[in-house]
């Protein structure tokens, strides 16, 4: 509860208002001049002084002085005379928050006390929104010079420090796992195990057995036990890549271990305990696969507590010359040649590509770059890009926009659709021949709010 400090002279008023306002709920506490007041105001956490202006020794003007040099934002309530409104005045001036004319009722010296301290939280919400909102958020091994990106690394501070499930979202390449790595750098399992595991990349016969583990005689070839990711993430972090391909066998499997924080070894009995937070990722729209039924719902939710949308490198340019001079230092110091720079020419050809292969694809051109250089600064002529017509071009046998991508176009018919349908979004969901869930999946993409007050159909 919020602390007061009563400075005043007279024995009774100083203990009738420690008794109302301790029975309010505050901490109080009393001081008979001014000069006892400043020692306790430096002793302790104050959020308001009461003090009369009337004390012994060191006026309370002075003493009101004394406070705005230690703390101007502390607000100070006066208590004076009825007699002596114009000193009441003065001590506005010299920054007190307000005054009361004795003698008060204690109901008009609650609602002073409550309207001084609902100020002063209001002001400190304000001060700590500004603070949040210039802050720059960073990370040593992800670029977000971008406001998207921004966006990423501060969900990403507030979630850190939790052990709520993350769900990681956006097309390959786009670098889910340097996220889901800050995610466990900066949380309190950083001392623990990261394990990664892409589901995708192994068979569905063997996923199971390496995500869960197996007992020897388990199945041919299994001549010694074996512990799975979960148990060797055990106290850390499990990264659970490409989440959309798991078969839904092992998905069972999967929300058991989320809700019970427990599992069984392929042909084990023994049933194991483990502490390990789960980051997912997929670059599908895990939505689109709830109504095709291949993933579970109860799954989805339990995977998607807090979801982080990382968007394409098309559309975060400003993050591009922040990470080519990355990759440059990065490959130089390993191969040991000595690129040093790029030209401002072969910078504009790489933010203009439309990078359908995101930061990986932007990784391996400037390494081959500064593989085949002919001198120590990239030029134009060191930058070699695959063309990728079926994504780009609208020339012959072509059905996109010039320079547009499927997902842009995408994004484009939705917006246009909202537009035909006066901002109406279930009718809007119905020209595009789409559920409403999967409209409003598709809305939070492109950073549209599906709110509730829209217009019935």
């Amino acid at each position: 509860m919020p602390a007061i400090l009563i400075v005043e002279d007279e024995a009774k008023m100083r203990r009738l208002l420690e008794l109302n306002l301790g029975d309010d709920g505050f901490t109080t506490f009393s001081a008979e001049d001014a000069e006892t007041g400043l020692k306790l105001l430096r002793e302790n956490s104050i959020d308001l002084v009461l003090t009369d202006l009337k004390l012994p020794g060191m006026n309370g003007l002075e003493f009101l002085q004394s406070i705005k040099r230690q703390n101007a934002a502390l607000p100070v309530v006066v208590m004076t005379a009825f007699g002596s409104v114009e000193t009441a005045v003065d001590a506005m001036k010299a920054g007190a928050s307000d005054y009361v004319l004795k003698p008060f009722s204690l109901t008009e010296m609650r609602m002073v006390i409550h309207k001084e301290l609902d100020v002063r939280n209001l002001r400190e919400e304000n001060r700590s929104l500004r603070e949040a909102l210039g802050k720059r958020y960073s990370h040593p091994n992800v670029v977000a010079r971008s406001p998207k990106m921004q966006e990423v690394l501060a969900t990403v501070e507030r979630v850190a420090p939790t052990n709520s499930t993350v769900l990681l979202g956006g097309e390959s390449g786009v670098g889910k796992d340097l996220i889901a790595r800050a995610i466990h750098e900066k949380s309190r399992r950083a001392s623990g195990p990261f394990i990664k595991i892409n589901s995708s990349a192994i068979p569905e016969n063997l996923l199971e057995s390496e995500l869960f583990g197996f007992e020897k005689g388990a199945f041919t070839g299994a001549v010694a036990s074996k512990p799975g990711k979960f148990e060797l993430a055990d106290k850390g972090t499990l990264f659970l890549d490409e989440i959309g391909d798991v078969p839904p066998a092992i998905q069972v499997k999967l929300l058991r271990v989320l809700q019970e924080r427990e599992f069984e070894r392929l042909g084990g009995t023994r049933t194991l305990k483990v502490d390990v937070r789960l980051i997912a990722a997929t670059n599908k729209d895990l939505r689109q696969a709830l109504e095709q039924g291949t993933f579970r719902e109860d799954l989805y939710y339990r995977l998607n507590v807090v979801p982080i949308d990382i968007a394409p490198l098309r559309e975060r340019k400003e993050d591009i010359p922040d990470l080519v001079n990355l990759f440059i230092k990065r490959f130089t110091g390993e191969s040991g040649k000595p690129v040093e720079g790029i030209t401002p020419e072969a910078m504009q050809i790489l933010v203009n590509y439309h990078w359908p292969g995101n930061v990986r694809e932007l990784q391996n051109i400037v390494e081959r770059a500064c593989a085949l250089a002919k001198g120590n600064v990239l030029d134009r002529g060191d930058i070699h890009i695959d063309a990728r017509p079926t994504k780009a071009a609208n020339g012959p046998g072509g059905f996109l926009p010039d320079g547009m991508t499927l997902e842009q176009w995408e994004d484009e018919m939705v917006q246009e659709a909202l537009r035909r349908a006066n901002g109406n979004k279930s009718q809007a969901a119905r020209l595009l021949g789409l559920s409403r869930n999967a409209l409003r999946y598709r809305l939070s993409k492109i950073g549209i709010a599906d709110d509730a007050a829209e217009k019935e159909a």
